[in-house]
């Protein structure tokens, strides 16, 4: 049976050393703040938002949350971020992704500050990260990073297969896993829709990575005995006996691959707590930077 890889404990961890980091700031009068915005009522981004402003002033932090109608033109949310730009509460930016369709996604990260650019989607935010250059690094695989090293799970020499490839997690998070640091050294595969005999590949992986977010397509039999599993998905599948009509699945099915990993994180409760807290993380680096 798989060992639970607690987010959560993880979290909580990392948590209280960013506490101990931002009264320090507090003590010369800095304060790190985090602006959050919304646009629309998108029930499951609404709660991410809200989970982050909790996170934010437990922390002792400063929470600005901005939500915008639907219909936000894409001027008007460019115009807010040129203000939240130059504003000094604020050392850290996060737009809410995904947006209305009317809005150009990549001309909105693009207009945000890299100095506050605390998600790690904005090009040269990128292009630092692939040179292993002092940046800061996208949140969910950061936060993925750190449960292999809480976990003591070095991916030195293995082989690590990701099961998706999207801007956020997967091309990121491949680049971190074979640099030449203590957190990579690995042998990557990315596998996406048009990979053939996905079994095959994923049977190779000492670390598996699902984020796909397709609800439970990894099964038992697709996992290499003793393998790593780590699940990123977060999908909600009807249930009728369920309160709220649902509930949330990952893209592993996890009581299967329970048999056969070796270590296995949750959904909900794996990496999620990490994503959060990695962004708080990013927020507090950006604000020691501003008092140094």
């Amino acid at each position: 049976m798989a060992i639970i890889i607690d987010g959560k404990e993880v979290a909580a961890n990392l948590r209280e050393n960013l506490a101990i980091r931002v009264a320090e700031m507090n003590k010369s009068g800095v304060i790190p703040g985090l602006a959050v915005v919304l646009i629309g009522d998108d029930p499951a981004s609404r709660s991410y938002v809200s989970a982050k402003e909790k996170s934010c002033h437990d922390l002792g932090m400063y929470s600005r949350d901005i939500r915008l109608p639907e219909d936000t033109s894409e001027s008007s949310l460019l115009k807010l971020i040129d203000e939240l730009n130059q504003d000094r509460e604020i050392d850290g930016i996060l737009v809410q992704l995904p947006l209305p369709n009317h809005i150009n996604e990549q001309k909105i990260i693009v207009a945000i500050d890299p100095s506050k650019d605390v998600d790690g989607f904005h090009p040269m935010s990128v292009g630092k990260m692939i040179l292993e250059q002092d940046t800061f690094l996208p949140c969910t695989p950061h936060g993925i990073l750190k449960l292999l090293e809480y976990s003591h799970i070095s991916p030195k020499g293995k082989n690590v297969v990701i099961v998706g490839r999207s801007n956020i997690v997967g091309k990121p998070l491949s680049n971190l896993l074979f640099q030449k640091q203590a957190w990579g050294n690995a042998t990557v595969t990315i596998c996406h829709t048009a990979t053939q005999n996905l079994k095959e590949e994923t049977l190779r992986a000492d670390i598996l990575i699902a984020a796909a977010g397709r609800p439970e397509m990894i099964t038992g039999d697709m996992i290499k005995p003793e393998a790593v599993v780590i699940d990123v998905g977060v999908n909600r599948v009807e249930d009728s006996s369920k309160k709220r009509g649902y509930r949330l699945v990952g893209d592993v099915a996890f009581n299967e691959a329970c048999e056969k990993a070796s270590y296995i994180t949750p959904v909900p409760g794996g990496v999620g707590p990490m994503t959060i807290t990695m962004l708080l993380f990013n927020t507090v680096k950006s604000a020691e930077a501003r008092l140094s």
